[in-house]
């Protein structure tokens, strides 16, 4: 296919990683001001976990987000994993709807236990915390007291749980992987071998996507890293003593901007019914976009020159070897 005097091809390859998981804890601090604040010795590197512990816990709390906050990288807070193997969306979250869970029945105590309350008397398990109310089971969601109520009514600055969740049983049952697709087009100028990634379009399932424009981000970012790898990462070793030779960015080629094609990230978005027991059902989203997209840009580059190049990056060089 051509475009005008460049050669126009088209490629695919499927990805897959492992959808691990480790050990966390979070903490959750309800407030008498009717805030909240979720902390955990997680690290935020731009995936957006300081947007997802408050989503969860926003959902669990029955609290606005904008009245939420969420603290993390920190190793005086409740203990997290590192951010690699994609793992810490299946780690943390889980341990936030279980910090939120404790910090409610610890409500849900505090206005049994309160003489003044209308639930004094009542056993904890007729009583319900959501949306921001405590009221009883069975009644209307607007009836009974708002947690900030209950908290000021026992004279209380705030209530806390905390929640430490890890693998279980499941990892003996089941094989956890996330899975994913990657089409994309390049256009080669055949006057000076230079191929170029103009659109790329690809597919994942990672379980429950909790926040569809930090994990599309997330997309972004990896596909550009297979795009680096695909044309232009390249490291050089001195043959004399093993040192790098392309040891900094000057030498060292990575995609920038201008590189950037059209890119479209699409999601099955099916939660995992097994990998966690707090019901949210996601894997991460960290690696599995760079996989594979290596392996479709050099089908394209063989599609659309007929040259099948099998060694990293493919660069003009080897393009015009044949």
């Amino acid at each position: 296919m051509r475009d005008g005097k460049l050669l126009v091809g088209w490629g695919m390859a499927t990805a897959t990683y492992p959808g691990m998981r480790s050990p966390g804890a979070a903490k959750v601090r309800i407030l008498q001001d009717g805030t909240a604040h979720v902390v955990s010795a997680t690290q935020d590197m731009g995936g957006g976990t300081y947007t997802t512990m408050i989503q969860v816990a926003s959902d669990a709390l029955g609290i606005p987000v904008e009245r939420l906050h969420s603290t993390l990288g920190d190793t005086f807070l409740p203990p997290a994993p590192v951010s690699g193997g994609s793992m810490t969306t299946a780690s943390v979250l889980p341990a936030v709807r279980g910090a939120c869970q404790a910090a409610l029945q610890k409500l849900i105590e505090a206005a049994v236990g309160d003489e003044k309350s209308p639930f004094h008397g009542k056993k904890p398990d007729e009583v319900v915390a959501q949306n921001g109310r405590v009221f009883l089971k069975g009644s209307s969601r607007s009836s009974g007291m708002t947690y900030a109520e209950v908290l000021s009514s026992k004279k209380f600055a705030a209530v806390e749980g905390e929640s430490f969740m890890q693998p279980g049983k499941e990892r003996e049952k089941y094989a956890f992987q996330s899975f994913g697709a990657h089409f994309v087009e390049v256009k080669v100028d055949p006057e000076i071998a230079r191929a170029r990634v103009t659109r790329v379009v690809s597919a994942f399932d990672v379980g429950k996507v909790v926040n569809p424009k930090t994990a599309r981000s997330q997309g972004y970012g990896g596909i550009m890293m297979g795009i680096g790898m695909a044309l232009m990462e390249h490291t050089v070793y001195d043959d004399r003593d093993g040192s790098i030779v392309t040891s900094n960015l000057a030498d060292y080629a990575v995609p920038v901007n201008a590189d950037a094609p059209e890119i479209e990230v699409l999601f099955v978005d099916k939660p995992d019914p097994y990998i966690d027991d707090q019901g949210i059902g996601a894997r991460g989203m960290g690696e599995i976009p760079i996989t594979g997209v290596a392996a479709a840009v050099a089908n394209a580059v063989y599609h659309a020159t007929g040259t099948r190049v099998r060694d990293l990056p493919i660069t003009p060089d080897k393009l015009l070897r044949v």
